[in-house]
């Protein structure tokens, strides 16, 4: 069971990048209708509320394909839900191609967060079948745009924790990604989640 779900993340991965449409969206049409985003988001999409994501240098089809699942319903938040209701398809695109090309600030993770950590991004643990964070999310916290996994790195390490809490509690997971995410999620611990979330946040991409 363990092998098959390390072989199906390899295998997805590979079949994203396949079957994942470029995102042609328009940045700066997509400044304009980012205005109204700030407000949870921040300037440029630099959040400045732990309780919400920063956008900025985020993969435009992680940002696509999670304003459709707000719009669908597969992702639950009343917030991002009333917001997405008068967006169109390309409106979406254009928000996502936006906030793709803003830069990410950097951030620090807590030093006491290393040692328990960086074991789980970089080696995972096959005890309990968890497959490293690296293989998803990449070394330096990037993710892969193609494949749809997001940037972690410079992430509101509270937002990050709390998201790994809602796969972990099975109230987020659709798709095949989400049940992954749900897989790796189950088998780790309050601290971990902390931890990790603040290891990911202080990953320092190169320029």
């Amino acid at each position: 069971m363990k092998r098959a779900l390390f072989a199906c993340c390899l295998l997805f991965s590979g079949a994203a990048l396949a079957e994942n449409p470029h995102v042609e969206g328009d940045a700066e049409a997509g400044a304009s209708k980012a205005a109204v985003c700030a407000a949870c988001h921040g300037p440029q999409g630099n959040s400045v509320n732990p309780q919400w994501p920063s956008l900025a240098g985020q993969h435009a089809t992680y940002v696509y394909d999670q304003l459709k699942a707000f719009k669908s319903g597969d992702r639950q938040n009343a917030v991002m839900m009333g917001q997405v209701t008068s967006l169109s398809d390309q409106d979406m695109r254009d928000l996502a191609a936006y906030y793709a090309e803003q830069e990410a600030k950097p951030r620090t993770g807590a030093e006491e967060a290393v040692d328990i950590a960086q074991p789980l991004w970089r080696a995972g643990d096959g005890e309990r079948g968890m497959p490293a964070c690296s293989g998803c999310h990449g070394p330096a916290g990037v993710g892969n745009a193609g494949a749809g996994y997001p940037r972690l790195a410079g992430q509101q390490p509270e937002y990050t924790a709390m998201q790994l809490r809602a796969y972990r509690d099975g109230n987020r997971g659709k798709g095949v990604t989400g049940q992954m995410m749900q897989h790796v999620a189950q088998n780790l611990s309050d601290e971990e989640i902390e931890a990790l979330a603040s290891y990911a946040a202080g990953l320092q991409p190169a320029r």
